[in-house]
This record gives C-alpha cells, sequence and structure tokens, in this order.
C-alpha cells in the first residue's frame, strides 16, 4: 500500500529490552516505541535531529538550543507567508528547506511565535479564553447550509442561527486548500451542534485569527533580519 504520509517524531525512544531482541513488536519502525506500547522498557531517548545543525546552531549562538526550542522555530517559519511565497515551487516538489539565523534573539523570538501557534493549533492556548466568536439565535442548532455574510461578519448555519465575529479574513483563511470554517460546518450537515461543538468552533475562530495575527508578526519580524 502506498502512501504520502511521513512521521517525524521530536525524540526517537530505542528499544532497551535486551531480554526480548527478536520480538517483532520491539523491532517496529527501527526499533522506535510505537505510539500505545508500554513506555516501561523504553528509558533512553535521543532527539530526532541532524547532530551537525545542531552543533552548527550552538556555535552561532553561543549556547545549545533545546530540541522543542527548535522545533517551535521551524514550526514558525513555516507559518511565514513570506516563505510560503518565496518558495511556492518547491514547496510542491520537495520536502521545505529550513532557513536558520545566526541572531539567538531572532531564533528565541521565532521559537515563541511557533510555540503560541502549536499551543494555538492544538486548541489548548490560554489566548482562546475569550473566543472572539458566540453562537446567537434561537432554534434547534441544527446545520443546514452555511451562508457567510461579510458585512456583519456573520455565518449563518440554519435560517435562525449564526456565529458571528468571524471576519473575511478568518473565513477565508485555508489549510489544505479547504476554507477551514466553511468546511467545518459542511462537514456537520443534517446534525445537531451541541453545546461542546459550539464551544469547539468558537475556539477554531479564535485559533486562526490568531494564527494571522502572528503570522504577520512573524513575516514582520523576519523583515528586520
Amino acid at each position: 500500500l502506498k502512501t504520502i504520509d511521513y512521521f517525524f517524531p521530536l525524540y526517537l525512544y530505542p528499544n532497551t529490552d535486551t531480554q526480548n531482541p527478536g520480538n517483532p513488536k520491539k523491532r517496529s519502525l527501527g526499533a522506535m516505541a510505537m505510539l500505545f506500547e508500554p513506555s516501561g522498557e523504553y528509558t533512553a531517548r535521543k532527539p530526532n535531529l541532524n547532530p551537525v545543525i545542531v552543533e552548527q546552531l550552538a556555535m552561532d549562538f553561543g549556547k545549545s538550543p533545546t530540541p522543542e526550542e527548535i522545533f517551535y522555530y521551524i514550526y514558525a517559519i513555516l507559518y511565514s507567508n513570506t516563505y510560503r511565497t518565496m518558495y511556492a515551487e518547491f514547496l510542491k516538489i520537495d520536502f521545505p528547506r529550513i532557513p536558520f539565523t545566526k541572531d539567538y534573539g531572532l531564533f528565541r523570538r521565532m521559537a515563541e511565535y511557533g510555540q503560541r501557534l502549536v499551543e494555538l493549533h492544538l486548541l489548548n492556548a490560554p489566548e482562546l479564553d475569550p473566543p472572539v466568536a458566540k453562537c446567537q439565535g434561537n432554534g434547534d442548532f441544527k446545520v443546514e447550509k452555511p451562508k457567510y455574510f461579510e458585512d456583519e461578519g456573520f455565518v449563518y448555519f440554519n435560517p435562525n442561527q449564526h456565529f458571528e465575529g468571524i471576519t473575511k479574513e478568518v473565513w477565508e483563511y485555508q489549510i489544505g486548500g479547504y476554507q477551514v470554517c466553511d468546511k467545518w460546518l459542511k462537514d456537520r450537515k443534517g446534525r445537531t451542534l451541541s453545546l461542546e461543538d459550539i464551544q469547539h468552533y468558537c475556539k477554531i475562530v479564535t485559533s486562526i485569527r490568531k494564527t494571522i495575527e502572528i503570522q504577520k508578526a512573524i513575516d514582520e519580524k523576519g523583515s528586520e533580519r
């Protein structure tokens, strides 16, 4: 079975079980710990990063960045609209190449942006509360045909109920070629939204709003290099 999926864990957990070296389960994925395998036998871990790059960054910065800082920096770069535009054609055919800065202050700032983005996209960031969107109107909360009204910033999901606080920029925001706010509702056509669903959607809207703000800040900060 062919697939285009790729898995790049931040850490590798080698198999330290010397009692069962022939156990095929323990040899899975090059002796890496699987997500749902017991973790008792896996006591050592190492960053899944190129040591050459880590050493070069340590030399440039005068200190060793943590694997998490490097991950957050990369995440921020990949959400830079300037970067995406500049390398648009290349990104269609190959893995992204990450330009690392030699300025530790800039590196840390980008890593901070990246960490905020990660927390926003996992929907567990403190800045999601209070949400920028809310549900209004009386009805049965059943999703029919979403319709967006730009002037008001409303998206009606049935004739009597809508979400408000959704700017055009947020409504049109795409991931993977899909408008997130539109697709989420269309995927639930015919379904009655629960309170949890409504809260989740408001968090998504807020996450996108904050993401757009951070993307602009990343590009502004990057232009200072």
